[in-house]
């Protein structure tokens, strides 16, 4: 059976720290009568997917799966929706995550972004030494979490989803009970 949100904080309480990320599956394209495929189409993808947030460990382990999403919800909305930003807050979980969770939070860390423009030139200011140092550094920490990504989208099943974007859930449970189980 698949862990639920609660069980995967649980979990993550245990843990130095957590990393947050989001993802995309690709799916078969939707009915396309009255423009219900819009919800499942990325527009950074270009593609029609779903959204599910993973949750890793440190090391590289899969905590937590979300249920799906339409590929259409950025991931911050799908973090706050699942609860995993309140969830983290509240029991001062530190997580590690992209520029997508900006301001989620006080526990949640993100890299900083380049600065804002230069009213003189026109350009963007560059990042001093240490913030390039600092985004590095963060990179460092949410690569375990990357990589438990590019385990899930190694499953076949889910490599291109052929089903019903409606019973996606089953098979996400699925193999996020096989991989918890395989860790």
């Amino acid at each position: 059976m698949a862990p639920t949100l609660e069980q995967a904080i649980e979990v993550a309480q245990r843990k130095a720290f957590v990393i947050g990320d989001g993802t995309l599956l690709r799916i078969d394209r939707v009915g396309m009568a009255s423009g219900r495929d819009r919800a499942y189409y990325s527009g950074k993808h270009k593609a029609h997917g779903l959204n599910v947030q993973v949750i890793a460990d440190p090391i590289g382990r899969l905590v937590w799966i979300s249920p799906p999403l339409p590929g259409a919800r950025h991931d911050m909305g799908a973090a706050r929706e699942h609860g995993i930003i309140d969830a983290l807050t509240v029991h001062e979980i530190a997580a590690a995550a992209d520029t997508a969770y900006q301001g989620a939070g006080p526990t949640v860390a993100v890299p900083q972004r380049r600065r804002r423009l230069d009213p003189d030139t026109g350009r963007y200011r560059r990042l001093s030494r240490v913030q390039k140092e600092v985004n590095t550094a963060h990179a460092r920490r949410r690569g375990p979490g990357e990589r438990v990504n590019a385990e899930l989208k190694n499953w076949r099943i889910l490599r291109k989803i052929r089903s019903s974007p409606s019973n996606a859930d089953t098979l996400i449970a699925a193999v996020q009970t096989l991989m918890i189980a395989n860790a």
